[in-house]
């Protein structure tokens, strides 16, 4: 039976009390939050000191409904939570008072994120839009018809990456916002459960619940270098893929699964992808996220309810966060001694 910290990670303070929905670090710090089912958000303070890490609990905010989503300003002194209240809350940092409503939505709001590049929040929901908001407004600079619900968001500006229902993969370009760059329809025959933008721009990762991964390029030259991997598969058993992060100095990316597994890939090496071969938790794992400079990669197990509510066993089903300290030689490329990969 795997245990629930087989990998030796720091175990978080102070968890939320129902499955995790999304962690999200601060660019400028290490303070970090976890959106949950229990209708709250939670911040920590990572202390560093040598190679041992601690945690401290350090606000709480309340939503109406479960909250499903969370994103940084770029500048530290903010975060943003959306989820099934039709909102989105910001808190300010340096404010004592109570989050403000900086967005709303016709149903619950699935994804978050923010623009620097254009000081704009956007907004992904299940009424099938995209809503970009100037915070100095009360109404939003533009909403974004979707083909269906919205699943799954990742921003690299100018682009923009949303994966929907019945399989839609949509790039916007936020030099022309108001119309399609392209359109997919996902190579897998399942629902997308997670996206990535590549850092340079050139494509983005697609996570299934069919425990694969896919790498596409948008410049048709670069075909050649598009794939469909498989990963979080123990045997004949098939795990949904959660979570897909980008390492912000050397570029891989972890996937985590419904398996109870993290691991760090190489999209450019196909012969040796792999970089990891981390142990098994024993709870699924919901969602991750690196520091800003990757050298903290924090993951939530929990049950993600993947077999329903007959497989719910509350004697089991723990909800915890861990912070795992990568080391190099698992998040740096592997480069042969002719420089190729």
């Amino acid at each position: 039976m795997p245990k629930s910290n087989p990998n030796r990670s720091t175990e978080v303070v102070q968890p939320p009390t129902d499955s995790i929905s999304s962690l999200s670090f601060s660019p400028k710090t290490n303070l970090f939050v976890a959106t949950s089912w229990d209708n709250q958000v939670r911040c920590w303070e990572v202390k560093v000191s040598g190679t041992k890490l601690s945690t401290v609990h350090k606000a709480l905010v309340s939503h109406d409904e479960p909250v499903l989503c969370s994103a940084w300003k770029d500048d530290g002194t903010a975060f943003f939570s959306g989820g099934c209240d039709n909102q989105v809350k910001m808190w300010a940092l340096a404010s004592e008072g109570r989050p403000v409503t900086v967005a709303v939505h016709d149903a619950p709001v699935k994804e978050v994120s923010w623009i620097p590049e254009t000081n704009l929040l956007v907004t992904g929901s299940w009424d099938s839009t995209l809503r970009y908001w100037d915070l100095r407004q009360q109404t939003p600079t533009w909403v974004q018809r979707l083909p269906d619900l919205c699943y799954a968001l990742a921003v690299q500006h100018p682009l923009v990456v949303v994966g929907t229902a019945d399989r839609n993969i949509i790039v916007f370009n936020l030099q022309s916002p108001q119309t399609e760059y392209r359109r997919f329809l996902s190579p897998l025959k399942h629902q997308t459960r997670c996206l990535a933008a590549f850092p340079d721009k050139q494509g983005f990762l697609v996570g299934l619940i069919e425990g694969k991964v896919s790498v596409h390029h948008l410049d048709e030259s670069q075909s050649d270098k598009n794939d469909i991997f498989k990963c979080h598969r123990h045997g004949n058993e098939i795990y949904s893929v959660n979570s897909l992060k980008f390492h912000p100095r050397h570029h891989t990316f972890a996937t985590a699964g419904s398996d109870g597994v993290f691991n760090f890939w190489d999209k450019d090496a196909k012969q040796k992808r792999k970089l990891t071969n981390m142990l098994r938790c024993n709870q699924p794992i919901t969602c991750s996220s690196f520091n800003r400079d990757g050298s903290i990669y924090a993951y939530a197990i929990c049950y993600d309810w993947s077999k329903g509510a007959q497989n719910y066993n509350p004697a089991t089903a723990t909800t915890k966060i861990y912070l795992h300290q990568p080391r190099e030689g698992d998040v740096k490329p592997r480069v042969s001694p002719d420089g190729r990969k």
